[in-house]
């Protein structure tokens, strides 16, 4: 591992998943490193120093959130969220086909920071290949005597579970993730308690990202400061960005916090398709609020950044939208998704959803009414804030934002029946 680069110093082929061609680029040094040298509160001082936050989309200090739990405690479990359900977000796929020792490694030592014994991989159900490579990779590990008992011939002890979701989108949210877990229907829980305190079998539980957890070997090899050095100094590191939408080379790219968006867009994924101009950009998976392509011009890829423009950095999956496509369409794309992966148990995400996908439905058929961008405005309202897990705030923004910064598309949409932009390239 480079001193600049966490995932992208090594190049990917057809073996760079397996356990011999990560140990030749510096695989599990980091593991016996921690075994051998460190107790586990330095482990855990490492990574409170390092500044790194989750790379799921909550941005909350990894650090702070393993200091909430009781290591005394008789169980500690540990949770490797790969539930990567959000549109537009694929990098935690990356990971696990091309670099799944490194998660592996990775857990290994959070689990001994954490004192915990037996830890599980919850992996989103339509992964298929990402699947058969984590298990290949836990059977190697295994049989090298790097996951199970007497890991590296120390006292620690850890074992991996790896547990196949179901499809649910909502099982990215840590609780229900925990629900599912234990068999139960994947809802989010009421917090408090929160999993650090009562989590999976009502033992005190960390829940992490597969990116959050794939960092802790650099950190443990480095150093928790020079990891603190890299990118933005608020909000450290690098991370993993995925590029999907109208650009000429989407990819996941691996680049500093606090780096240019629109150098990466122009630049590193190409431009855009077909030299069209830029219309809009989704900055951090689909639950994040637009942005124009005027209000990219100085943002940099970090969170105050794109706070202060109003969006999220989310989970770094970034969707470029070329000029001649259809908003009103896009956002159809987006509220049926939310509708349809809605659970059901807050009554007003449950109606809201489905509310919310009716009328833009209903616009996009040619069928629309001005009451509907009225009622487009006021249901977000009744939504945010008012749920146990944060779906419905992710439902709510995306209208909300497309209304703000599109509202004439949907205007001209209701008046005249058809897309302005018909014949043209479309969403």
């Amino acid at each position: 591992m480079t001193p600049d680069s966490v995932f992208h110093n090594f190049e990917v082929t057809n073996t760079s998943h397996s356990l011999e061609a990560y140990r030749a680029r510096g695989g599990y040094q980091a593991l016996e490193k921690a075994l051998k040298t460190l107790t586990p509160p330095d482990v855990e001082r490492e990574v409170t120093q390092s500044g790194l936050r989750g790379r799921g989309g909550a941005n909350f200090p990894v650090g702070a959130k393993w200091s909430f739990v009781n290591k005394k405690s008789p169980v500690v479990y540990l949770c490797c969220n790969a539930d990567e359900g959000e549109p537009g977000t694929f990098k935690d796929r990356w990971i696990l086909e091309h670099t799944p020792h490194q998660l592996i490694e990775g857990m290994l030592i959070a689990a001994y920071a954490l004192n915990v014994r037996h830890a599980f991989i919850y992996i989103r159900g339509e992964f298929d290949l990402p699947l058969r490579r984590l298990q290949a990779a836990l059977e190697e590990a295994r049989a090298a005597r790097l996951v199970g008992e007497r890991i590296l011939d120390s006292t620690f002890a850890c074992d991996i579970i790896v547990h196949r979701g179901a499809g649910a989108y909502v099982c990215g949210e840590e609780s229900s993730l925990l629900n599912s877990l234990e068999g139960r229907k994947g809802y989010p829980r009421n917090k408090p308690p929160f999993p650090a305190v009562r989590g999976l079998y009502q033992a005190p539980t960390v829940v992490n990202n597969v990116e959050t957890l794939s960092d802790v070997p650099w950190i443990i090899t480095h150093g928790g400061a020079a990891y603190a050095a890299l990118g933005n100094k608020g909000n450290p590191g690098t991370r993993l960005f995925g590029i999907s939408g109208h650009v000429k080379k989407p990819a996941v790219y691996e680049r500093p916090t606090g780096y240019s968006l629109k150098r990466i867009i122009f630049e590193d994924a190409g431009g855009i398709l077909g030299d069209k101009p830029l219309k809009a950009v989704i900055p951090g998976g689909s639950s994040t609020p637009v942005l124009t392509a005027s209000e990219i011009e100085n943002i940099t890829l970090d969170a105050a950044s794109l706070a202060q423009a109003g969006s999220m950095l989310g989970s770094g999956g970034i969707i470029v939208i070329a000029e001649g496509t259809c908003m009103v369409r896009v956002l159809h794309v987006l509220t049926r998704f939310y509708s349809h992966e809605s659970c059901g148990q807050c009554t007003p995400c449950r109606e809201g959803t489905g509310w919310m996908n009716d009328i833009v439905e209903r616009i996009g058929a040619g069928k629309g009414v001005r009451a509907d961008l009225e009622n487009l405005q006021n249901i977000p309202a009744g939504i945010s804030g008012n749920t146990l897990c944060a779906l419905g705030d992710a439902a709510a923004m995306p209208v909300l934002s497309f209304l703000k910064k599109f509202r004439g598309e949907f205007e001209y949409f209701i008046e005249h029946g058809r897309s302005q932009h018909e014949g043209r390239l479309e969403a």
